[in-house]
């Protein structure tokens, strides 16, 4: 691998005004079509096969009237007052009028005449009703609803909106997420020491990024595509693709260090060393996000496959706009000399203190680190799952005010309506009413339910309606009981010939979070089994395999404690603006734990590659463990610090799914790339010494050999500087061809070069000249940096 990519980083790098003219067109083709042929994206997280979603499309099917998407206007009058004021009476009604006639509206109900008032009369709701599903209401209807009852809010009452069709849009861009690119930029200047270097990763990111959002927009026309799968296209692409960029950039200034370096060649080895990481890590974040599928759930297969395409986009930008970018950057990315070092402090020490603080008592350091992780993740064995309603929704919107004021004057399970509907065609048409009648009795006799409501029919009464209102709100674990209780009466149903559902929109978020409970361990597994292959053919080693995925399996667990602490048992909701606590988002685990199972793969990767790169050319275990911590460690750092930055920006977004799935990813991270990768990692590979790199015989002959560190890449071209530039657009295309693939030098003649640079590059001495003495000052400038 590391060779192909070798020969594409150079042909990039002489190619670059066409490799970025080609990106710049693809950007402006792509942006076209997403912003003047995008499709509509839904507010609703449906799936088929589940009780509710039969139900309701069976009532698409036999009661369209029950069937539309319905905005519930929720009147309160001031303290003191009533709905039934002369004044008040009259502006609602004329403002119900006004509903009546708004485009689609196909019935309005009444709270005087249907009795949907509060016991004190000062609450009450008006039900209205549209001829589309609640996702394909259009927007114009909807403030043409709100300017509707601007009469009555002159009269001094409060009118609030709740109901399926007035679900809010996700939106993204707001202060928040910009600050988090703003960190994100302050942390690359920081790392690179240079703000021309620090803006090359965001400018690539961000149009990659937007590559891959307006594509997914345009594919929005042909597929039914929730708004939340676009946010997390964003959230995963931006960050990814800042890592990648910064990856093959700090690999190419690590080698411009050495004042002999050319820089058409230190693109190449970058992109074949660095990139070849990128490559590995991006197929492992792309197919597990393409792994969603096997949950078989349609939204959260097109979620996954739209981030996926996103990150196949920021992999693709790394290896050939990344390489032309630093061609057309030349010199100007070159480090300048470093500082001279402290007398008596040795070269290199700096980078090299962490690697011995976790090495020194390595037994002691795991133990630790696994101890704190359980306990971080003991909060998760309370997980709940669900779909967050309207109390999740910000405090100041209407949908979350509109909840209150109906949880106030009705109890708090009228906002966890359930409608049971009951399918009486193949019933005889003398037992129908009687049957349902006997139904309606056995559902209002459970203890959970406060109202079970008259059975409505259609026009052959072939399907009846019961509205049946919990005495528990939709979030509780009782109506979730509940649920479960009422669905038992169905044999009885059953053996009259008829079918019965319980649905509405609690049912539904009951479904889906058992759907994907039942779906979570196979999930779980696949990735698992992937992580142990891939990381087998990547390191050539079965102990490097096992350690990383339970180190990802400790990652997951202490997110998923951390985020159930915050979002389910309530703490720090005024810090991270969170409106009331409530069961976690129902496919959450699922997603983090496909994308967490990425991005960790992304650090491993690339940390445990470079221990390899040092294993392969010294055969020095210990030294491995500390050279590799320490060259790649910073990066590693930088890296996540801007993934959390970027995760962390969305957790003040104020769509609740968004907020869970931004503090989930910027945790699990931040957990997963500081204390596994950077400190129970090299740990572990301490511990294992010279046995970390085993593979059995047998195995070690099917295994392909993807030579990601770069140890069969082609010797250093002699240096040969061109106007600032190492040899421009004319050098020969044949040369570069050849380059890479001529024949390296022996293994003994690698080896014994890495290890005396290596020796001198820890030692500080000087005196060595030439080749090997410009590799032993880039050891020390590794050190350094």
């Amino acid at each position: 691998m590391a060779s192909r990519l070798y020969t594409w980083g150079r042909w990039a790098a002489r190619r670059r005004g066409r490799v970025v003219a080609v990106w710049l067109l693809l950007f402006a083709v792509v942006g076209g079509l997403g912003i003047t042929l995008h499709g509509r994206q839904s507010t609703e997280f449906s799936v088929p096969g589940i009780e509710s979603q039969r139900a309701q499309d069976l009532l698409e099917s036999k009661f369209p009237a029950a069937a539309g998407g319905v905005a519930r206007v929720v009147l309160a009058a001031p303290k003191g007052g009533t709905l039934a004021d002369p004044e008040t009476e009259a502006a609602v009604a004329a403002g119900l009028e006004k509903a009546a006639s708004v485009p689609g509206v196909v019935h309005v109900s009444d709270p005087a005449a249907t009795g949907t008032v509060s016991r004190d009369g000062r609450i009450g709701y008006a039900d209205v009703h549209f001829r589309q599903a609640a996702d394909e209401v259009p927007q114009s209807a909807k403030d043409a609803l709100s300017e509707a009852m601007d009469g009555a809010r002159d009269t001094g009452l409060q009118v609030e909106f709740g109901g399926s069709a007035m679900q809010p849009v996700t939106e993204v861009g707001g202060p928040a997420e910009i600050v988090g690119v703003v960190i994100a930029f302050a942390v690359l200047a920081l790392a690179l020491g240079s703000l021309v270097a620090a803006g090359l990763p965001l400018l690539t990111a961000v149009l990659g990024v937007a590559i891959g959002v307006l594509g997914v927009q345009f594919v929005s026309r042909f597929v039914e595509m929730t708004s939340t799968a676009t946010v997390l296209a964003l959230m995963i692409g931006l960050a990814v693709g800042i890592d990648y960029a910064l990856f093959i950039l700090s690999r190419h200034r690590e080698q411009l260090a050495d004042p002999e370096a050319e820089v058409e060649d230190s693109i190449a080895r970058a992109v074949a060393t660095a990139g070849s990481a990128v490559v590995f890590a991006g197929a492992t974040v792309i197919i597990a996000l393409a792994a969603l599928a096997v949950t078989g759930i349609p939204f959260l297969t097109i979620m996954g496959l739209a981030a996926a395409a996103t990150v196949l986009l920021a992999v693709l930008v790394a290896v050939t706009l990344v390489p032309a970018v630093l061609g057309l950057l030349g010199e100007r990315l070159r480090p300048r000399a470093p500082r001279a070092e402290r007398p008596g402090r040795p070269a290199g020490a700096g980078g090299l203190a962490w690697a011995g603080i976790v090495t020194r008592r390595p037994l002691i350091v795991l133990l630790v680190g696994v101890v704190g992780l359980l306990a971080l993740a003991l909060p998760a064995r309370d997980l709940r799952l669900g779909l967050p309603g309207n109390a999740s929704q910000p405090a100041a919107s209407t949908q979350h005010k509109g909840y209150d004021l109906l949880s106030e004057g009705f109890g708090p399970g009228f906002n966890a309506t359930l409608v049971a509907v009951v399918d009486t065609g193949g019933m005889p048409a003398a037992d129908r009413a009687s049957k349902v009648a006997g139904l309606r009795t056995a559902l209002a006799a459970d203890p959970g339910v406060a109202v079970a409501a008259e059975p409505v029919t259609n026009e052959d009464a072939t399907l009846a309606v019961i509205t049946v209102v919990p005495a528990t709100g939709p979030d509780a674990q009782a109506t979730t009981d509940l649920v479960h209780r009422l669905r038992e009466n169905a044999p009885d149903i059953r053996g009259a010939g008829g079918t019965l559902y319980i649905a509405g929109a609690t049912a539904a978020a009951i479904d889906i979070a058992g759907k994907l409970s039942d779906a979570l361990p196979l999930f779980v597994a696949i990735i698992v089994i992937l992580a142990l292959i891939l990381l087998t053919v990547a390191f050539r080693s079965l102990l490097v395999p096992v350690k990383a995925a339970l180190g990802f399996l400790l990652s997951v667990a202490a997110s998923l404690g951390a985020t159930v602490w915050v979002f389910q048992d309530g703490h720090l909701n005024g810090v991270l603006d969170i409106p009331s606590a409530g069961p976690v988002t129902s496919f959450l685990p699922v997603l983090l734990i496909g994308v967490l199972f990425g991005l960790a793969m992304d650090y491993e990767v690339f940390l445990v590659s470079r221990m390899r790169e040092h294993y392969e050319h010294t055969g020095d275990a210990a030294g491995a463990v500390t050279q590799g911590l320490a060259r790649s460690g910073r990066v590693v750092g930088a890296a996540a610090l801007i993934m959390v930055a970027v995760f962390g920006g969305f957790v003040f977004n104020h769509d609740p799914i968004i907020k869970s799935i931004g503090f989930a990813l910027a945790f699990g991270v931040l957990v997963d790339a500081f204390v596994v990768r950077m400190t129970l990692v090299p740990a572990a590979m301490a511990l294992l010494g010279h046995r970390a790199w085993g593979l059995p015989r047998a195995l070690d002959r099917i295994t392909p050999d993807v030579d990601i560190e770069g140890a069969k890449l082609p010797p250093r071209t002699a240096p040969a500087r061109d106007g600032g530039h190492s040899r421009g657009d004319a050098a020969p295309e044949a040369e570069a061809e050849a380059g890479a693939e001529a024949a390296p030098e022996s293994e003994e003649d690698l080896s014994g070069k890495d290890d005396l640079s290596d020796k001198e590059g820890l030692s500080g001495k000087e005196g060595l000249s030439g080749k090997q003495g410009h590799e032993g000052m880039e050891d020390r400038e590794v050190s350094l940096r």
